[in-house]
């Protein structure tokens, strides 16, 4: 992650508290294999902002973002296994061919006052 990208989840993070909105923080905790985006990789999630940041795009995203909707809603954290090794329903040259575990929680300005 480049500096702007901290600097753009800082800043939404910021807004979504300042704002008293729910949101969720994916973050990649492990890779294996090649994928899209490297451990820490962090991408947030605001149902009223939409998205900043990226945990590699495409069918692997969506699976993090539904992942993180849940969050959002329940408060339970969860990890989300995204497998690249095959992809049976499309054919898509940017699989990289990886597997990634990311770590989504909730961030709530109601729990998390700081």
């Amino acid at each position: 992650m480049t500096h702007e990208d901290d600097r753009a989840l800082t800043e939404a993070l910021i807004a979504a508290r300042s704002a008293g909105r729910r949101c969720a923080l994916a973050t990649i905790v492990t890779t294996k294999g090649s994928t899209p985006r490297k451990v820490g990789a962090r991408m947030i999630v605001d149902p009223d902002q939409g998205l900043v940041g990226t945990v590699g795009g495409g069918c692997g995203e969506a699976e993090v973002i539904e992942s993180a909707q849940r969050v959002i809603e329940t408060g339970t954290p969860e990890r989300v296994r995204v497998d690249l090794t095959e992809d049976f329903t499309t054919w898509s040259p940017a699989v990289c061919g990886g597997v990634m575990d990311v770590f989504v929680e909730r961030v709530d300005p109601a729990i998390d006052p700081t």
